[in-house]
């Protein structure tokens, strides 16, 4: 990785070139395996976010992408996925040092998944359709729909999976012919703007993507309430999509809103545990617990209880903390000081009304902003760390002994993101299915999404879908055309 890139004075990117913030405010980018300085970032004002939703209608009013063939549009979409793979120990390394996770787990999963999202879109590029169909109406008619691209597009993307996510929304809004203005998060702007000098060089229209960097009480809330934004693409918190949804009701913009998770995992008696184990684990671990569907609640049979919480707390304490670009480290920090005071909170919380800690539950050593892997058990339904999000590497453990119950508990929350099932009665996990109140099931295997399966949640937990037709179909309007021949 170049120092030369940390060491610019990193600008907004609108209408193809970099400019400066009005007002010239900076934001520190911080290390949080260490807590230094590592760059700075525009802190983009109000007037900042106009210019750059002008800039992006300036280039879907021109019509010079939405109309670029097909072909030649996902052509360029598939330039894009290929330049991320030739960058990508660049960008493998700004993540590690801008968000913290592990140099190893950003080469294997955010990188690729990337360059993947990119290149799988590049596909639908030539497949957007219409319908012909038959209508009751007296003479001789032709009526027939077609799919348009809904216009301006604000993409505002979480800090956890900072590339992978901007690739989540850019690159469906692209093959539909959107243009966007993309607000990365104010802890982790450092991958959205390379990409920007990345699509830039491929080729991308000026103005087709924009970067805003700054904070989301400015940039985010101007860009939801914006007149001139047709559709925001939004991944973070339930509270902050609730606002959203309030801002958007200006123009009512459509939205699709991936949110917050409280995911179950239920192990059934028979399932096979040398296999389980390691992935509910690694559900709840991974990322340092900074993920939307993490299995932050377990529940296991009581036949097989006990030796599974063994299980996770011998992996929990056998992880390596450590920064990111360390190879041996299987577990980084979390994001910032907030964040962790915020995870540890919860935890004394579960601990004052009753928990029972079975391992981890501190801080950690150095200057970083590391957190122990924690797990929790003796809660009761109403509990904070039961109902709510923490977002941090801590599990909450708890037996059953009736699968209805297992059932119902699994349900009883305002969150439907994703559940999992370790069973190896096929038969009954069909069932559980339909019974379990997410939007993605998983049964016997671990996390990760696939751009071909739609993804997203129920309840509380967002509106849309991201990934597969669905998708692509979030940045598109249906027009319907009727003709008297």
């Amino acid at each position: 990785m170049s120092i030369d890139f940390l060491n610019r004075e990193h600008g907004l990117h609108i209408a193809g070139g970099w400019q400066p913030s009005d007002g010239g405010g900076r934001l520190d980018v911080i290390n949080p395996a260490t807590g230094a300085v590592i760059s700075t970032i525009a802190d983009a004002s109000p007037a900042d976010v106009d210019r750059a939703v002008a800039a992006a209608r300036a280039a879907f009013e021109r019509n010079d992408w939405a109309s670029l063939l097909p072909n030649a549009r996902g052509q360029l979409l598939w330039r894009i996925a290929e330049a991320i793979e030739a960058h990508a120990e660049e960008f493998a390394r700004l993540e590690c040092l801008d968000n913290g996770k592990p140099l190893l787990a950003a080469r294997r999963g955010d990188v690729p998944g990337a360059a993947d999202t990119f290149r799988y879109f590049a596909g639908w590029c030539t497949k957007i359709t219409g319908q012909t169909m038959q209508v009751s109406r007296p003479g001789q008619t032709f009526a027939y729909t077609m799919r348009e691209p809904l216009g301006v597009v604000a993409a505002i993307v979480p800090w956890n999976f900072p590339l992978l996510m901007a690739a989540w929304k850019l690159a469906p809004a692209l093959a539909a012919g959107c243009t966007v203005v993309l607000k990365p998060a104010e802890d982790t702007s450092l991958t959205a703007l390379r990409l920007a000098e990345v699509m830039a060089d491929c080729g991308l229209p000026a103005g087709v993507v924009n970067v805003v960097t700054g904070r989301g009480a400015t940039v985010g809330a101007t860009l939801t309430r914006h007149p001139d934004v047709n559709k925001v693409a939004f991944t973070g918190s339930t509270l902050v999509g609730k606002e959203i949804i309030g801002a958007a009701a200006g123009n009512l913009k459509k939205l699709t809103l991936e949110l917050g998770g409280k995911s179950p995992t239920l192990i059934l008696p028979d399932a096979d545990l040398a296999k389980a184990i390691p992935a509910a684990a690694m559900g709840i671990f991974h990322n340092a617990g900074q993920v939307c569907a993490a299995g932050s609640r377990l529940y296991v049979h009581e036949k097989v209880f006990d030796q599974v919480a063994e299980g996770i707390i011998q992996r929990a304490r056998a992880l390596r903390s450590g920064p990111g670009e360390v190879p041996t480290t299987d577990l980084g920090p979390l994001v910032s000081q907030r964040h962790r005071e915020r995870v540890h909170g919860y935890v004394e919380s579960g601990q004052r009304e009753g928990a029972q800690l079975l391992t981890g539950g501190a801080r950690g050593q150095g200057e970083g902003f590391f957190y122990e892997p924690t797990i929790l058990t003796g809660t009761t339904s109403g509990m904070s760390i039961v109902r709510e999000e923490i977002f941090g590497p801590v599990l909450v453990a708890e037996r059953f002994g009736d699968l209805d119950e297992a059932v119902e508990r699994a349900n009883d929350s305002d969150f439907g993101l994703s559940a999992t099932v370790w069973t190896t009665n096929l038969g009954l996990a069909h069932g559980l299915a339909r019974r379990l109140e997410a939007g993605t099931i998983r049964v016997n295997t671990g996390g990760g999404t696939d751009p071909n399966q739609p993804f997203g949640g129920t309840k509380q937990s967002g509106w849309g879908r991201e990934f597969g037709e669905e998708g692509l179909l979030e940045y598109m309007q249906t027009k319907s055309v009727l003709m008297t021949l």
